[in-house]
Order: structure tokens, then sequence, then C-alpha cells
């Protein structure tokens, strides 16, 4: 059986999807044309097996077993055509996006699957060839804890293209939910609005970001606080969404200018060390 899984772009979510892909059994390519950021997703890939052994969740044969299952590609045209699946996690740009697709369309997976929180399938299949094997495939930070993953339909998309996400899902370890292709889907669009407020309710001097989390954690048993959320996801992709999903839906969801601002300053969250927390070696200060 063909279980070649092509996972394109190796940021936090395109990681995350190799690593839960090659845990579940599946040759794993990872597409990363930056070197350093290869280097990087390498050098993390490694460091996420090493804890999983430590943790007891895996034995070091186990673990030795996955990380020789996954390799890194510097771009697509090192993979070989016809893999089963491939997905796209790269930044959350419409016209990258779509010049990415239409490489790995070129390859013509079984299943072709776009990682974007926010941006229309439909718009994305434009010009695809084999619309019908297309489709949204939203996994949550980090994947390999997260046990949710949102399958996205776009007008196009065939039924048995969404038969075959649903099952995917559950054999990397997901719980699917599936969504019609409107803009923000369902999670992202509730989640982004949490997010945005909590922004807009700093900036007001409404609360310190701490306090702010530490009311819908213990008022609303949220599993984490709407500004470490931020923080986890990148303070540039939810600036990218949040303008996706104005130009969608007016200036509800126009972003806070203090979001604005620390993006241009790189407080990316997380990943920059600094966001609305200060972050050392991954641990929030």
């Amino acid at each position: 059986m063909n279980d070649r899984f092509v996972v394109v772009g190796a940021g936090t979510m395109g990681l995350g999807i190799a690593y839960v892909a090659a845990g579940a059994g599946h040759a794993v390519e990872l597409v990363e044309v930056d070197p350093g950021r290869a280097a990087d997703a390498s050098a993390k890939l490694t460091s996420l097996w090493e804890r999983t052994v430590q943790r007891g969740k895996l034995d070091a044969d186990e673990a030795a077993a996955c990380r020789d299952r996954l390799v890194l590609r510097a771009a697509l045209s090192e993979v070989a055509a016809e893999p089963a699946v491939v997905v796209e996690a790269v930044p959350e740009r419409p016209e990258l996006k779509r010049a990415v697709l239409a490489e790995a369309a070129a390859l013509r997976p079984a299943l072709l699957g776009s990682n974007t929180s926010s941006i229309s399938i439909g718009d994305l299949a434009a010009g695809l060839d084999r619309p019908e094997r297309f489709l949204g495939l939203h996994f949550f930070n980090p994947v390999w804890a997260m046990a949710l993953l949102e399958v996205v339909v776009g007008p196009a998309t065939a039924p048995e293209t969404t038969d075959a996400a649903v099952a995917l899902a559950r054999r990397l370890g997901k719980d699917p939910v599936v969504v019609r292709d409107l803009p923000g889907f369902a999670t992202s669009r509730l989640g982004v609005t949490l997010g945005l407020e909590a922004i807009r309710m700093v900036a007001d001097g409404v609360a310190a970001p701490a306090d702010i989390d530490k009311a819908m954690v213990l008022g609303y048993k949220h599993p984490v606080g709407p500004l470490e959320l931020t923080d986890l996801v990148g303070l540039d992709v939810r600036l990218d969404i949040a303008r996706t999903l104005q130009a969608a839906y007016g200036d509800r969801f126009a972003p806070p200018p203090l979001l604005v601002e620390m993006v241009a300053q790189g407080r990316l969250g997380k990943k920059s060390g600094q966001g609305f927390y200060r972050w050392e070696g991954g641990v929030k200060q």
C-alpha cells in the first residue's frame, strides 16, 4: 500500500504534522526550501522523539523507527509522483499557498490538503488539476497533543475525498469534524474572535495578559487563555487570519493596532521568545 505522506513547510505546524504522520506509520517527506528552517525542524523533531522516550510513551527502538520514516526534502521537485497524501502547511498567504498547491497537484497525490486555518478552500482550488481530490486539513497546535482535525469540504470536493480525509484523521489518532468552506471555518472564526477581543482588552488596560488568561481558564474552563494561545499560534499567524476574516466579514475582525504593532516589532510569541509573555527555551516565563 502507498503510505507516502508529504508535508510542505517545516514551520511549527508542518513539523507537527510530519511527526504525527511518522508516528502513525507513514513514510514521511517533509519539504522545506529554507536550509536553516530545515535544520531547525530536524533538531526539533529529534528532541520530540527523545522526550517521548523519556516520558515512557515509546521505547528507544520505536522512536528510532519513527525518525527513520521521515526524510527532509529541499524542494517538491525531489518528491516522486503519486504520493498517498500531500498536506501544504506554508504561511497563511493565499498567493504562496496557491503556488505550492499547484506544484503539489502536479505530483497527482491521491489526497491533497491545505492546513489553512482561514482561507477559502474554493479559492485555493481554483485552477487546480483534480480539485475534487482537494480539501482543508486544519490541524491544531501542538499537533501531537491536540485531538481535533477540522476537515473543510470545498465546493468541488468529492464525497469520497471527504471520506478518505476522515479515515486519514482517524489513522493519525485525530478526532475529525467536517465543516463547510466558509471563511474561518468553525474554529478559527470563533477562536480569533476571542483572541482579538483579549488583545483589545490589553490595549484598553482592562487587566494584565496573565489575569485575562486566568479569568478564561478558571471562569470558563478553557485549557489555556486566549493571549497565551495567541503566543503559541504566533501573532503573525493571528494577524494574517484576522485580515482574511476582515476581508470576508467586515471590521468586526479588524486586527487591533496593538497586534499590528507587536508583529512589526518581531514580537511573534513563543517562536520569537517574546509576545504577550516572555518565552525561554520554549517555556513561558
